[in-house]
Order: C-alpha cells, then sequence, then structure tokens
C-alpha cells in the first residue's frame, strides 16, 4: 500500500463542461420528423353556428329589452315600450301571449348589460312555462332592436 502515492498515480478531473454533441443532434433530429410530419396534419374544421334570415318573419313577437341598468322593457310588436318590473315579467308576457302561447320571446340587452341579468330574464321565463324564448343579434350593422 505504500506502492500508492499522489505523485506517482494518475488521478482523473471531473469534467465541468457539457458535451453539447448529442444534444444538437437529437434536436436536429426531431426538427425533421417535424418538418416532414407538419403537411401530413390535417387541419380541424369547426363548424360555427351562423345566424341567418328567417323564412318568414312572425307577425307577433314580444321583445324584452335589458337596459344598461338592467331595467326591464316589453315590446309588443311594433308598440312602444313599456317599462315593467321583474317580479311581473312573466304574467306580463303570458298576458301578451294571450291564447296563443306559442309567440316567440325575444331577448335583447346592450353589450355592457351583465351576462347575470340576461340569464335572469331567461330563467324567470322558462319557469313561466314559456316555450320559444330566444336572444337578439346583431346582423351586419344594424343591431335587431
Amino acid at each position: 500500500m505504500a506502492g500508492i502515492s499522489s505523485r506517482g498515480g494518475r488521478r482523473r478531473r471531473t469534467m465541468n463542461e457539457i458535451n453539447m454533441v448529442p444534444f444538437i443532434d437529437v434536436m436536429l433530429v426531431l426538427l425533421i420528423i417535424f418538418m416532414v410530419s407538419a403537411p401530413l396534419i390535417t387541419t380541424g374544421m369547426v363548424d360555427l353556428p351562423s345566424v341567418g334570415k328567417s323564412r318568414q318573419q312572425p307577425e307577433h313577437v314580444i321583445q324584452i329589452i335589458v337596459g344598461t341598468d338592467e331595467r326591464l322593457k316589453i315590446k309588443v310588436d311594433q308598440l312602444e315600450p313599456e317599462s315593467i318590473p321583474a317580479n311581473r315579467l312573466a304574467e306580463r308576457v303570458k298576458k301578451a301571449q294571450g291564447q296563443n302561447g306559442n309567440n316567440p320571446v325575444v331577448i335583447s340587452a346592450d353589450k355592457n348589460v351583465k351576462y347575470e341579468a340576461v340569464v335572469q330574464v331567461m330563467d324567470t321565463l322558462q319557469r313561466a312555462g314559456i316555450q320559444r324564448v330566444g336572444l337578439a343579434v346583431k346582423s351586419g350593422a344594424s343591431a335587431a332592436r
């Protein structure tokens, strides 16, 4: 054991450098794989709903207008809109529908109105048993109001 000394023996030095060659090789192979496979991937098509014009405008439309201050107005056909409290909404809509409970009800709201206010109106109408409830949409440059 006396023959092993620090002078005569070889010591290995630790390498402090990272060998980048294998890393670069792997990256180049992945790059080639992605370049070859990219044209083969088909892009997914998303079918979005479109707003079209109905064949025939219903003759009797009840419109609920939700204002920016979340106050409600009801407009029957082409008459002037009248203010209505939220707790009387379902009763007033049923009265406007009369015997024919199949008349459409359209909810229109400003874009600054909270989503919650519109959902509350829809919920009130659905709980009252009103079947045909829809939302007014903006088509082109004019709003459906």
